[in-house]
């Protein structure tokens, strides 16, 4: 059994079989708890009353945090060569059409999200299963097939990203830095919450969250009171 360090045990200690009310509080022992060396991601875990297997049970939208997640992503494009200009000048890292559908079909992925215009999707069909098990699938839905490419690619520069609850209804998604002020994480938080609840998929029925927790990369769990945001 691997032994728990020094840090760990006293951080543990802290947050042992306490359930959070206070979002100030839960938010302060959050950042108390990032002790390692460089700057830790902090994120959400919310288990919620879903199976994602029915389509009516699953969540899959996008979000924009008010201080962002403190990260910079690469947006490659999949377009018309006549789209090419405009996709680069609104800030696409990667541009192409058959040339970008080789590169990912030999597994060559150095991006962090795809977005693509409709007319390509035909062709990225065949893709699904390399793109789709690393969430990189580009849908109408998430915002990512779109004909508004200088507007999309601005909205997700600045911060808006895609989650989605795994196969077992759990979101697991990042709201920020340990280096973020109390505000700052407190707001992002709220953000991310209220669009989880706005998006409450069509079959759930009765309690739609079952636990709330919160932790840095290699801080403990913090179990959030379910009435925390109202």
């Amino acid at each position: 059994m691997r032994k728990l360090s020094r840090r760990q045990k006293e951080n543990i200690k802290k947050v042992k079989n306490i359930v959070y009310a206070d979002l100030e509080e839960a938010i302060t022992l959050l950042k108390e708890t990032a002790t390692t060396k460089f700057v830790e991601t902090v994120e959400l875990h919310a288990n919620l009353n879903i199976d994602p297997k029915y389509a009516d049970q699953q969540l899959r939208t996008t979000v924009s945090l008010p201080n962002g997640v403190g990260k910079e992503i690469k947006i490659a494009v999949l377009t018309n060569e006549e789209n090419f200009s405009e996709a680069k000048s609104s800030g696409a890292d990667i541009v192409g059409n058959d040339d970008l559908i080789n590169e990912i079909t030999q597994g060559n992925i150095d991006f962090d999200l795809l977005i693509a215009t409709p007319n390509m999707m035909p062709k990225l069909a065949k893709l699904g299963r390399v793109l789709g098990p690393k969430g990189l699938m580009p849908s109408p839905k998430s915002g990512t097939v779109t004909n508004t490419l200088k507007s999309t690619l601005t909205d997700f520069k600045k911060g808006k990203f895609e989650y989605k609850a795994d196969k077992t209804g759990i979101v697991h998604v990042s709201f920020g830095k340990s280096s973020f002020t109390i505000s700052q994480l407190i707001e992002n938080l709220t953000s991310l919450f209220r669009s989880i609840e706005q998006n409450r998929p069509p079959g759930v029925k009765g309690k739609y969250f079952k636990s709330l927790f919160i932790c840095t990369t290699m801080g403990p769990s913090i179990q959030l009171d379910l009435d925390i945001f109202t």
